[in-house]
């Protein structure tokens, strides 16, 4: 499997940025509105459930979240469903804000955050019934060994499920993977990561064995998410370039360029694939 990009630069920032524009969970991915009106709060947690219904969640399963950011999916999983959870993140921040809030929340005996990537990070003879990337397999080069991880990974009719941001087809993958914007995001955001279109993983998750369970298109989720978000930055600004001068003027932009490409030439998609046995 190829070697992981170094991609936690934005993650290692100060965890009070995050604070600063995010939703109370520190939830780094889209929410699921029913109205524009929706505050953001009550998006992301209507989005977790969602995500806990792909999955089949009933309560007490064991949950592998790749990229487990500021660890809002982990921690709502083990509260609301009693999930033990393993969460996997490169950046240091991460750990120790994920510990406090486990504490403080009743759940750190269900919830274990573990450094590394996950392309190099060993298993042994773990299993699990259910797997998410929510925003991170851009970061991972070698698609087709990831789905294969994950697909050893997974109990018999263990499903994943994985949320990306996709360009709309092959050709503007072709197009636009190199312009000024695309490359903006992936250098100065992601540090570094690959945009691909839906066919891509597809294709991966089937070639690894695995069969479509459901395909959900977010985009309009997304950039009423995006919204909010910017609208958080511009709100605190100030105080977000106190932590880490010029990133609230980095943040809208980046904003800007997303929420400009949403359908024509990028979406965002949510993939639940399952094991059979």
């Amino acid at each position: 499997m190829t070697a992981p990009a170094d991609t936690s630069q934005h993650y290692e920032l100060d965890p009070r940025v995050f604070e600063l524009f995010l939703d109370p969970m520190c939830k780094y991915s889209c929410g699921r509105y029913e109205s524009p009106t929706d505050s953001l709060a009550d998006a992301q947690v209507r989005k977790l459930h969602w995500v806990a219904e792909r999955l089949g969640l009933r309560g007490g399963e064991r949950l592998l979240d790749i990229g487990c950011g500021w660890g809002a999916l982990a921690l709502f999983m083990a509260r609301e469903y009693g999930c033990q959870v393993v969460g996997i993140s490169p950046a240091a921040p991460q750990h120790g804000f994920i510990a406090r809030r486990a504490a403080e929340y009743g759940v750190a005996h269900l919830v274990d955050i573990r450094a590394g990537y996950f392309e190099t990070t060993e298993f042994a003879d773990e299993r699990f019934d259910a797997v998410t990337m929510l925003g991170s397999i851009v970061h991972m080069p070698d698609l087709d060994g990831v789905y294969r991880k994950v697909r050893s990974l997974l109990a018999p009719r263990g499903r994943v499920y994985v949320s990306e941001s996709c360009f709309r087809n092959a050709d503007m993958h072709d197009r636009f993977n190199d312009d000024g914007g695309t490359s903006f995001v992936r250098d100065a955001i992601y540090g570094a990561g690959e945009m691909r279109p839906l066919s891509s993983f597809v294709r991966a998750a089937e070639d690894a064995g695995l069969s479509i369970a459901s395909v959900d298109d977010l985009t309009d989720d997304y950039r009423l998410t995006i919204d909010a978000w910017r609208a958080n930055v511009r709100r605190n600004a100030d105080r977000i370039d106190a932590l880490a001068p010029g990133m609230a003027a980095e943040m809208v932009r980046y904003f800007d360029i997303c929420n400009a490409a949403w359908g024509y030439t990028t979406r965002h998609y949510a993939l639940v694939c399952r094991r059979g046995r």
